[in-house]
C-alpha cells in the first residue's frame, strides 16, 4: 500500500475511534442522570419484565394515600404513602411540599430507591389542578377509578 494512503488511513481510523469513544464517554454519562417514570406498582411488580435496582434515581408517580402523611414537628421530614392501581410504596422528603399537597392528592416524586417499595425523594411535586395529570400516570390510571388496595390498612 502506498504510504500516503496509509498515512491517511490511519489518520481517519484513528479520528474514527476519537469520535466513537467521546460518544461512548458521553451516552455513559447521560445514562447515569436519566430518570426514569414509574408508577408505585411498576416498582414492586416490574417495569417491561425488570425491576428497579436500589440505588436508582427515578420519577414516581401516583396518589397520597389519604392516613398515611407523617410530619415530623422538629424538621420538614415527611414520609407518605403513593399508590396507584396496586400496592403502595412509601416516600420520604424533607424539605417544603408544594401548597397543592395533600392526601388523595397526585403527585410526582423525584429521587432514589432505597429499598424495594421506599423513595427517598429530592423534589415534590403536585398537580396544579383537577385536570392535570402526568402523561405517563394518565395513561396508567385511565378509565380506573381509584380505589384503597386490599393489602393496604391491614394494621390500621
Amino acid at each position: 500500500m502506498n504510504p500516503r494512503r496509509q498515512k491517511r488511513l490511519l489518520a481517519v481510523s484513528s479520528i474514527v475511534l476519537l469520535v466513537a469513544a467521546a460518544a461512548w464517554m458521553m451516552l455513559s454519562a447521560l445514562s447515569e442522570n436519566i430518570d426514569h417514570f414509574y408508577t408505585p406498582s411498576e416498582i414492586i411488580d416490574g417495569k417491561d419484565g425488570t425491576l428497579p435496582k436500589v440505588g436508582q434515581r427515578l420519577r414516581i408517580g401516583g396518589m397520597v394515600v389519604p392516613g398515611t402523611v407523617s410530619r415530623d414537628q422538629e424538621t420538614l421530614a415527611v414520609t407518605f404513602d403513593l399508590v396507584d392501581t396496586g400496592p403502595a410504596v412509601t416516600v420520604s422528603y424533607t424539605g417544603i411540599l408544594p401548597d397543592l399537597f395533600r392526601e388523595g392528592q397526585g403527585i410526582v416524586a423525584t429521587g432514589r430507591l432505597t429499598d424495594t417499595n421506599k423513595i427517598v425523594a429530592d423534589e415534590v411535586l403536585a398537580k396544579h389542578d383537577e385536570e392535570y395529570m402526568p402523561p405517563e400516570l394518565a395513561e396508567k390510571l385511565k378509565g380506573i377509578k381509584h380505589v384503597k388496595p386490599k393489602n393496604y390498612g391491614a394494621g390500621q
